[in-house]
Parts: structure tokens; C-alpha cells; sequence
């Protein structure tokens, strides 16, 4: 299934949700730029930007992704300064780069520009030792993935 807003387009694999937030004005004059999540588990209708309230209840087997946007000033930055990683490695993840850990559970985090966007790739593992099971299925996801 192709989902498609704010110039993502994300084709989802079998079994898989997802949503793309276009960015909005937010108080103050500030702006929060696009959001993008994506799960092989029904996600839940209120979560956090980096998945609070859906990575809680993840189980060996499950997948969480959030791409945050951030402003135009931050793409080509040192730390944007990568481009998306077309796929990601077992070696990629750790049990310490989750935003709340959560025993059992592996993350990781990729910072990169894009078409002149800038942008957090983020991806939570249900279990950290059979990372490699799941790993098929989310460089499936990446390589669906369009920025415009």
C-alpha cells in the first residue's frame, strides 16, 4: 500500500501501517516539519513523535520506524551531512540507542539530507537478538521510500 504526503511516499510493506504527517504551524511561530511512521503492528491512535506509546508493548518480531523532519537550515549540516542509508545492518542497532529503553529492545538512529530536506530515520527493534529476522522487511520499507 502507497501512502503519500508532504513529498514522502512510502510503500508500505504486507502487514504494515503507516502514517505521514504533513509539517504545520505550531505555536509561537514555530513549525513542526513532517512526520512519518510505520509499523508491522496496529499503532496506536495518540504516540509520541519517537513512538512512546507504541514501542512499549513491542514483542520479538515487531518493527517501529519515525522519520522526523527538521527545518531547512539543519539539511547539510554536520550532523545531516549523510545521505538515507539505502538499507540498515544487524550491526547498525544497539540496546543503547533508544529514546527510553526498554529490556529486550535495540534501536537505531540516522541522521541525513535529502532532496534538500533534513531528516532523523529511527527504528526500534522488538527484540534486539533476533534483529535479524526483521531486518528483511524493514530494508524492504527503506528501499519503498521516495523524498521529493
Amino acid at each position: 500500500m502507497l501512502i503519500e504526503a508532504a513529498g514522502i511516499a512510502l510503500d508500505l510493506p504486507t502487514g504494515w501501517e503507516g502514517t505521514i504527517r504533513p509539517g504545520r504551524p505550531v505555536s509561537g511561530g514555530a513549525i513542526q516539519y513532517s512526520l512519518t511512521h510505520a509499523a508491522n503492528f496496529p499503532l496506536p491512535a495518540v504516540r509520541g513523535d519517537y513512538g512512546s506509546e507504541a514501542v512499549e508493548g513491542m514483542v520479538n518480531g515487531d518493527v517501529f520506524v519515525a522519520m522526523l523532519e527538521f527545518g531547512p537550515e539543519s539539511a547539510g549540516t554536520a550532523l545531516f551531512a549523510a545521505t538515507r542509508p539505502p538499507f540498515l545492518r544487524a550491526s547498525d542497532f544497539s540496546r543503547d540507542m533508544l529514546q527510553h529503553r526498554k529490556e529486550g529492545q535495540g534501536g537505531t538512529q540516522r541522521f541525513f539530507t535529502e532532496s534538500g530536506r533534513a531528516f532523523c530515520l529511527y527504528v526500534v527493534v522488538g527484540d534486539y537478538i533476533d534483529r535479524t529476522e526483521v531486518l528483511p522487511a524493514i530494508n524492504r520499507l527503506l528501499s519503498g521510500m521516495s523524498i521529493r
